[in-house]
Parts: C-alpha cells; sequence; structure tokens
C-alpha cells in the first residue's frame, strides 16, 4: 500500500478534496468499476498527464491504492477508517458546550456566557488594530459558523469589533 496518510489515519480534508476534482472522479469511477469510462462523463477523455495527476492526489488521499503488479484499486476502508476518527461525544463543560469540533454549535442564552465565548473567538481570528474589510471578516469568521453574519453582528453589539459608519472597515478593539 503506497497512501500517504496523517497520523491515525486518513484525513477527510484530502478525501473530499480529491472527490471535488473532476478528473480525479473520473479516474475513481473507472477504477471501482474496473472499467474505463468511455469519453468519462460529459464526453470528456483524460489525456495521460491528467490522468496521472488524478491518480496521484487519489494515491495520496487514500481513496485507491497499488496493489500487487502495480495495480490500482478502491480502497476497502478508506470511508470506516474516516468515521472511525470522530470524536466521541463527551460531556463539556465552560464554554466548550456550545461548540462542536470547533464551531458554535448554540449561543448561550447567558449574556455573560456569550460575551465569554465571543471574546475567545475575536480573541483566536483578529489581531488588536487589525483593520479588514466585510469580506475578510466573513472569511474568518466561516470557520466558526455558517451565519457569519449573525457572529459578526454580535462581535460588533458586544463591541469586540469596531465598524465604520460606511461598513467598508472592521478592527478588533483593543480591549472590549
Amino acid at each position: 500500500m503506497t497512501r500517504r496518510t496523517e497520523p491515525g489515519g486518513p484525513h477527510w480534508r484530502r478525501v473530499m478534496a480529491a472527490l471535488a476534482n473532476k478528473d480525479a472522479r473520473i479516474v475513481y469511477a473507472e477504477t471501482v468499476l474496473g472499467a474505463k469510462v468511455p469519453g468519462g462523463p460529459h464526453g470528456s477523455t483524460l489525456s495521460d498527464r491528467r490522468r496521472n495527476q488524478a491518480t496521484a492526489l487519489l494515491l495520496e488521499s487514500g481513496l485507491i491504492e497499488r496493489k500487487a503488479e502495480n495495480q490500482l484499486a478502491a480502497s476497502e476502508t478508506i470511508f470506516r477508517d474516516l468515521l472511525t476518527q470522530q470524536p466521541r461525544r463527551q460531556a463539556q463543560t465552560g464554554l466548550d458546550r456550545f461548540m462542536r469540533l470547533g464551531r458554535i454549535e448554540r449561543y448561550p442564552a447567558n449574556i455573560s456566557e456569550r460575551r465569554e465565548l465571543l471574546a475567545r473567538i475575536v480573541s483566536e481570528a483578529f489581531s488588536p488594530g487589525e483593520h479588514l474589510t466585510e469580506r475578510q471578516v466573513n472569511e474568518r469568521l466561516l470557520s466558526y459558523t455558517d451565519d457569519v453574519v449573525m457572529l459578526r453582528r454580535y462581535l460588533v453589539d458586544f463591541e469586540f469589533l469596531d465598524r465604520t459608519p460606511s461598513g467598508s472597515s472592521y478592527s478588533r478593539k483593543m480591549a472590549p
């Protein structure tokens, strides 16, 4: 087996990145089915260079493996391995009980706890005095929630971020 994996097994981001690549999906489908896809989806054929790049991506992700005589085969364990990496849910305390895998699962109803949660996020995501556009702020907040508008509004309302009147620039306050 020639796949490179993260410590503890394959990484789901690498697998998803491979599956997001059109050429890699064609090569993966051919590997799983054991047959070339005539013309591929949408009538596309892969050049040797593109096929080799897609194969390398699939090998690196762990979706396919090299077997005897240099034959390629779909991994029979990749998805099971990825699922076993999911952390077991344990009773959490403090602010961690509002988070799941580093993202906000729910906002605390208690205002002081909400302020603490927002303080943690702003300290992780922004440097004091840094000036950012709304888009840059949204990109950073996306790692904490899909509803970046609400989180951004909370950060402004709780006075962790300053917003220019035009809304063109945001900055972290030196002290909340």
